[in-house]
């Protein structure tokens, strides 16, 4: 059913039925395994109810459940106390979320979220898409935050009040009216979310003063107009704040969506699907009375499996039975007990292992603690560096009384870390092994508990260890802010008191040891051994010695960057002034619209829910192509383009990597994430040297920061058409595999096979449309989508991509092959066995088309992942008599110092390694190729 006139979009608040939910009920936990799932109940019937009263009322033809996605979202980058001053969610709430998202996909609704918004954002886009269809909107929510986005067909309604919320209702609470609720509060603030406002301005001050002047904008323009001296003097410091503060309320409606209207048509729930997730859930009562609406019978439980269906925990160990208990864990504090815990590390032959430090900087940080834990319920924690004082006036650099000495400590236990006989178990173990290594220790052999889960639940949750300990030993550990404060109070560890390190500290290394028992044995299982045992530990010595290299950056290039690009800036900004006729602030959103759509009447600007037209890149970039009807237009959006592109250089790059160079080494050392992607693809933070844009010359330029000493040389290798090769691979494409087999142009070749037009003379833009193509199939892209890359109609583009799976079959049922897998088993696998699991596989609705996308596209790129993970394990060994080191990886691409004399003989090795780094797991049917390039720097190189 398309999507408009006379449709009716219901969007239910998922987290206000959580929260409802939650404090409406008691305690309830399912009795087969103690899960608490009372909010999970109250949802089920909230839901049920509203279904039951839909159909007897105001039926809606489309609805969907929103959901707050647990990441942090832009909101917090522009404001990062955004929220902050929210307490903890509470312990048996904090796993029933995932439950709640399944129950509404069994009762057949589609289930949204998004990363980096929140359901607000999503449902103000929702609203505004159906309202533009010129269809209605019924927003099943009494969330304030929302009435800005009541009247023009859209209402709200208080599922528990059974009350409709419209602009009377409004007009009642915040004395405006819907459209102007987010400059009433901008102004007032909010002290749940941490929204600051204007201070001492609540809503009902708030609401006279935009009652009199009409909008914020002109209220804090003619602050100075305003009699009261204090409240003048509030508006007239605090106009920034309250402009953030504008900006935190705002509801954005151009949330990035991969699904349509359409999608979200109302379906009946799978019989059977709702009726094993009840049942699964043990909701005896609800299951009797959905089954008696649907007129089928209840199924009963399985007396040998336990309940039908129940909610999967990803084949997840059982909880060890062992309670968590502080008695068990011990200061260490004398040679004779640091002696006794050795000999029970050498009793056993192996030890959980944490370090405590100042800071999450390994290249910076002070060690200040040790915990050890070898039996479940018994660890010790070693205070080495705790000092005086809480961080206050009174704080000082000397050591609490009755620790060891460190170096005594470090003597001790260095045998035992290094003895090759013993293994050494972390959550993360990359960080404790760069910290040990600035203390000349090496720590192996090593066990990492973050990888284990990494290995065998890719793609089912994060694997960090708050989140292990409660998922698989339901048990929460203590939070670090509960040990060193937050905000402005803030310590480091080396201040916190030594009684309350040892609880800590002793816990941690009590998870990381119970995980360990509880994950090893899974992975035989889970058959993902070869994958943790050949990818992901071996990787972790090898990246941290690349971490620990960093690489050397110039900083007077920078800086000279970072003057040539506020000059630029400048330059641009006078030919922006120059071409709009006015002078106004290029960085303001709203003031560029004006001027373009108001001033200077390009055509199709489209105002948003604030007023404001919107100016984002696509807005811009449609402007630019107005070369003939509004020159003037397209000119100035041209530019403006190009200013926006060199401040986000001059911020994100030129300035702050000036940052983090380390004053010791004169150096940059990112740390790469190995558990961060679900298909094993690296991910580079502080800083992350991957992003840095290469499109550009003024990105590239960037990387002539990166140098080499005085006597060596940048090399680098990088993967061709990696991914390009290993599709054809999978796919069996013959013309594909024939053309890298003859090393021909494959871009030309396509077009030519598509297109039927000859190599020879070929016209650019052919070439570009069949590359276009070539990686938009790898990631699943729409004609859509197509479109939108190459400019051209989204019909034209269709047609592409109808032309090339009809003359590369083996893509299609590639394709097909694998969603059909995934569907089957819940995961796809990479040529080396990597398993990224698929959870949202068989959802209907709107998350339908992503997940597979993504579940297409991983076994390539996790194929490609692997092959360059594979390559870097192996380099240490065989670069070992060249004077080289391994510094960046960058998705495909290796970077090396080397000297001078070895560069080709670094060149020669290291591109055999790569190019052979797949054999012998994996035989492929198209040869790697890796290209080289050396020089001073690293854009010289590349």
């Amino acid at each position: 059913m398309t999507f408009g006139k006379g449709c009716h979009l219901h969007l239910i608040d998922g987290s206000a039925f959580i929260f409802r939910a939650y404090h409406a009920l008691p305690p309830l936990t399912r009795k087969s395994d103690g899960l608490p799932v009372g909010a999970v109940a109250g949802f089920c019937n909230m839901l049920f109810r509203y279904i039951e009263g839909a159909k007897n009322g105001d039926m809606p033809t489309h609805v969907a459940v929103i959901f707050d996605h647990s990441s942090k979202t832009f909101r917090n980058e522009l404001f990062p106390a955004y929220k902050a001053n929210r307490p903890e969610l509470p312990e048996d709430l904090r796993p029933q979320f995932p439950l709640t998202r399944e129950a509404t996909r069994a009762f057949n609704i589609a289930s949204i979220e998004t990363e980096g918004f929140e359901a607000d954002d999503i449902i103000a886009t929702l609203s505004c898409q159906a309202r533009d269809a010129g269809g209605r909107v019924t927003i099943i929510s009494s969330d304030k935050d929302l009435m800005q986005l009541i009247g023009d067909g859209v209402v709200m309604y208080d599922e528990i009040k059974k009350k409709t919320i419209d602009r009377d209702e409004v007009m009642e609470k915040f004395g405006v009216g819907p459209e102007r609720v987010v400059d009433v509060q901008s102004l007032a603030g909010d002290s749940v979310d941490n929204v600051p406002g204007a201070p001492g301005i609540g809503i009902k001050t708030a609401a006279l003063l935009i009652q009199e002047y009409g909008d914020l904008e002109t209220l804090l323009a003619r602050a100075d107009e305003i009699k009261q001296p204090k409240r003048r003097e509030t508006l007239v410091n605090f106009a920034d704040q309250i402009r953030v503060s504008k900006q935190l309320v705002t509801l954005k409606c151009d949330t990035p969506l991969d699904f349509t209207l359409d999608s979200l048509e109302v379906r009946e729930p799978d019989p059977e699907a709702l009726m094993g997730f009840l049942n699964g859930m043990e909701f005896r009562t609800l299951t009797k009375r959905v089954a008696d609406k649907l007129k089928i019978a209840a199924p009963l439980p399985d007396p040998v499996h336990g309940p039908a269906s129940a909610p999967s925990q990803s084949a997840a160990p059982q909880p060890a039975a062992l309670p968590f208990d502080h008695a068990g864990y011990e200061a260490v504090t004398t040679a004779a007990d640091l002696d006794r815990w050795i000999a029970r590390i050498r009793e056993v032959g192996h030890v959980a292992f944490d370090t405590e430090t100042t800071s999450l900087d390994e290249m910076r940080a002070d060690l200040v603690g040790i915990s050890l834990a070898v039996d479940p319920g018994k660890a010790c924690y070693i205070p080495l560096g705790h000092r005086q004082g809480g961080g206050d006036l009174f704080a000082s650099d000397t050591l609490v009384e009755g620790q060891l000495p460190m170096d005594l400590a470090l003597a001790a236990l260095k045998p035992v870390l290094e003895d090759d006989a013993i293994l050494k178990i972390g959550q993360n173990i990359k960080y404790d092994l760069k910290i040990m290594a600035r203390h000349g220790i090496r720590l192996a052999p090593i066990e990492d508990t973050m990888l284990l889960s990494y290995a065998m639940h890719a793609g089912l949750h994060s694997h960090g260890m708050d989140e292990l300990s409660e998922r698989y030993l339901n048990h929460r550990p203590i939070p670090i802010k509960e040990m060193i404060g937050s905000g402005k109070t803030q310590v480091t560890f080396d201040r916190v008191a030594i009684p309350d390190a040892v609880r800590y500290a002793a816990e941690d290394a009590d998870v990381t040891l119970r995980l360990w028992q509880l994950f090893k044995p899974q992975l035989h299982r889970a058959r993902v051994t070869t994958v943790y045992e050949t990818l992901e530990r071996p990787l972790v010595p090898v990246l941290a010695e690349m971490e620990m290299a960093g690489v050397k950056v110039d900083r007077d290039v920078l800086s000279r960057m970072s003057n040539a690009f506020a000059q630029k800036l400048v330059q641009l900004e006078e030919e922006i002034h120059g071409l709009a006729g006015t002078k106004f602030n290029v960085g303001s959103p709203k003031q560029l619209g004006e001027v373009l759509f108001d001033q200077l009447q390009v055509p199709g600007g489209e105002k948003g829910k604030t007023g404001a037209y919107a100016t984002g890149a696509d807005v811009l970039e449609d402007v630019t192509t107005l070369e003939d009807s509004h020159p003037q237009g397209a000119k100035l959006a041209a530019r403006v383009l190009d200013w926006r592109q060199i401040a986000k250089l001059k911020s994100t790059y030129t300035d702050s990597l000036q940052d983090h160079i380390n004053p010791e080494t004169g150096r940059v050392h990112t740390s790469y994430s190995i558990a961060g992607a679900n298909t094993g693809r690296l991910a580079s933070t502080d800083p992350n040297l991957q992003n840095i844009p290469v499109r550009s010359d003024e990105g590239r330029r960037i990387r002539e920061a990166f140098v080499a000493p005085e006597g060596r040389v940048m090399v680098s290798l990088d993967y061709s058409q990696i991914e390009l090769r290993i599709l054809a691979h999978i796919a069996d494409i013959p013309a594909l595999k024939q053309a890298f087999r003859e090393g021909k142009d494959i871009h030309a070749m396509t077009a030519s096979e598509m297109f039927g037009v000859p190599v020879e003379g070929m016209d650019p833009m052919v070439r570009r449309q069949a590359k276009a193509i070539n990686f938009g199939v790898i990631y699943g892209i729409s004609g859509f989508g197509l479109a939108r890359n190459l400019r051209i109609p989204r019909a034209e583009a269709q047609g592409f991509i109808d032309r090339y799976f009809e003359r590369f079959p083996g893509i299609r049922a590639y394709m097909d092959d694998t969603v059909s897998f995934a569907k089957a088993n819940g995961f796809v696998q990479t040529l080396f066995g990597r398993k990224i699991n698929t959870p949202e596989i068989n959802a209907k609705g709107p998350g339908a088309g992503f997940a597979k996308r993504a579940a297409i596209n991983a076994p390539i790129q996790g194929t490609a992942a692997d092959v360059i993970r594979r390559a870097m394990i192996r380099m240490p060994k065989a670069i070992a008599g060249i004077d080289a080191k391994m510094l960046l990886q960058v998705h495909d691409e290796l970077l090396f110092e080397v000297a001078e004399r070895d560069v080709d003989r670094l060149i020669e090795t290291a591109r055999d390694v790569m190019e052979s780094a797949a054999e012998p797991a994996v035989k492929l049917d198209v040869h790697l190729v890796a290209d080289a390039g050396r020089g001073l720097n690293w854009a010289a190189a590349h």
